[in-house]
This record gives C-alpha cells, structure tokens and sequence, in this order.
C-alpha cells in the first residue's frame, strides 16, 4: 500500500516538472480571456438597453 502512495506522488511531481502547470496556466489564461469578453459584451448590452430606456428622455430637447 505504501509503495501506491509514493508512486502516485512521484507521478505528480513529474508532471508538473515536464509542463502540467504550463497546461493549466494556458486553460485557465482561455478562461480569463472568454471572461472578459462576456463582461464587456454585457456591458455594452446594459448600455443599450438603458439608451432605448431612457431616450425618450431626450427626444424632446
């Protein structure tokens, strides 16, 4: 059972060494991208929405 163990924690620690991390990092950097363009595409929706709210507003001036 032991040697399970150490086996399994060697594996880790060598596919961290030969790029694991760099893999994450790449996805999670994906992520960060994919989440910024929703947060801008809703802001730019939000501001639509409110523009055909509010024009009424400022049709008669």
């Amino acid at each position: 059972m032991g040697q399970c163990s150490s086996t399994t924690k060697m594996r880790r620690k060598r596919k961290r060494e030969e790029g694991g991390c760099s893999e994450s990092m790449e996805r999670n950097k994906g992520c960060l991208a994919m989440v910024k363009e929703r947060r801008s595409r809703f802001y730019i929706a939000r501001r639509c929405i409110l523009m055909l709210l509010c024009w009424h507003k400022y049709a008669n001036s």
